[in-house]
Parts: structure tokens; sequence; C-alpha cells
């Protein structure tokens, strides 16, 4: 079985997409790219939904390009220029940019990095693997809880409407993507438990719909 491709980054612009794809291609990692669209927007003058670019390599590639990344942006950062927004944070700020990589871009990380090391505050490549490290397993704990969504699905499952289906697909198989490609749950097991059941329940609901809106039918005949 072929490894899954997963979505590595999104970008609204394809100027951008193109510049990593080029990337991953000088460096031979496989990769797809999807276009998703992303809703209504306005501002286009040809289309009225927006659309991102979802780079998608193997999860097994995801350091390798994480690391490449980290190195390209490196070369470019002298050429910044003065004005750039990362220039007006204070160093609690940047910090955090540092520490929550996965939220930023590779080159604001590696910029905040410079910022930070410019004003006495080196961060050595030492505590860099133990932040990140420290944010994997942040990152691994599932959400909280979903007791609305758990109510909401099973009122939808024994009323047969197909939103309760969807509410249980989701619970049950969502999961989210760590910066390292490995893929976790998303919500905690007793939540996908009731996902499971809020997803069997509705089709059981939708099928007796189904069949009591065709009695009728069969009645007058």
């Amino acid at each position: 079985m072929e490894p899954e491709f997963i979505t590595y980054q999104k970008f609204n612009d394809p100027a951008l997409a193109e510049e990593l794809v080029g990337l991953l291609t000088k460096h031979a990692i496989d990769y797809t790219v999807q276009e998703e669209f992303t809703g209504f927007d306005p501002s286009l003058a040809m289309g009225n939904e927006a659309i991102d670019y979802a780079v998608k390599i193997k999860s097994s590639d995801f350091d390798r390009a994480n690391k490449l990344l980290t190195e390209y942006d490196e070369k470019n950062i002298k050429g910044v220029d003065a004005d750039y927004y990362l220039f007006g944070f204070s160093d609690d700020e940047l910090i955090e940019v540092v520490t929550k990589a996965d939220e930023w871009s590779s080159f604001d990380v590696v910029l905040a990095r410079k910022l930070l090391a410019d004003r006495g505050k080196n961060i050595s490549d030492e505590e860099i693997a133990i932040i990140h490290k420290k944010r994997l397993e942040d990152l691994k704990t599932p959400e909280r809880p979903q007791t609305f969504w758990i109510i909401a699905g099973y009122i939808f499952a024994f009323g047969g409407g197909i939103l309760g289906f969807f509410i249980g697909w989701h619970l049950s198989t969502y999961k989210k993507t760590l910066p390292n490609g490995q893929r976790v749950f998303g919500y905690i097991e007793s939540d996908r438990k009731h996902g499971k059941q809020i997803f069997y329940l509705s089709f059981l609901g939708l099928a007796i719909v189904f069949i009591f809106k065709l009695l009728p039918a069969f009645s007058n005949n």
C-alpha cells in the first residue's frame, strides 16, 4: 500500500506554493498539489470562490522537508525589509513564534530566532530540539470532550437527520497532523466511541425514515 500524501502547507498565493514545490523538486521529495475551495471571496474578479493550494507530501518526508525549508530560509533572511512586522515584536512575542513554530511560517521562525540572537537571547539548537519535542507532546493532546456535539449527534441520529451521520463520522475519524507528519486522533477515545454509535444510529434512523416514506406508496397499491 502506497504511503498517503498529507497536507504539508497551504497557500492562498499560487506563487508561494510554486516556491515550495521548486524546493521539493530540487531535493527529490515526492509531492502533490491540490486546489481547495475555501468559500466566497468578493474581492476575486474572475470568480466567487477563494482557493487554497495545498502542497502534500508523505509523512515520512516531513522532517526532511522541515530541515530543507529552514536551511532555505536561513539563506534568505539577510535581505528582509527593515519594516517587516516581526521587527516590532517584543522578546516574549518572538519567543512565542519560536516555541509555536507550527503556527507560523518557516521564514518567520528563522527570523524570530535571529532577532532574538541579535538582542542577546540566543536559543541553541539543543534548546530548539527540546522546545519542538515539548510542542509535539502538547499538540498530541486530544481536544476537550465534545459533549455538545455528542448530544446533538444523538438527537439528529434518532430523528433520522443526515447531520447526525456527519457528526458521528467526524467524531470517530478526525485526525490532526503534527509538524513531524504524524497523524493522531483529535478526540478522546470515549468521544470516538460515541461518534461510531452516532454514525451507525444515523444510518438506522435514515433507513427507518426512508421506509416510512415508502409505506404509503405500497399501501396505495
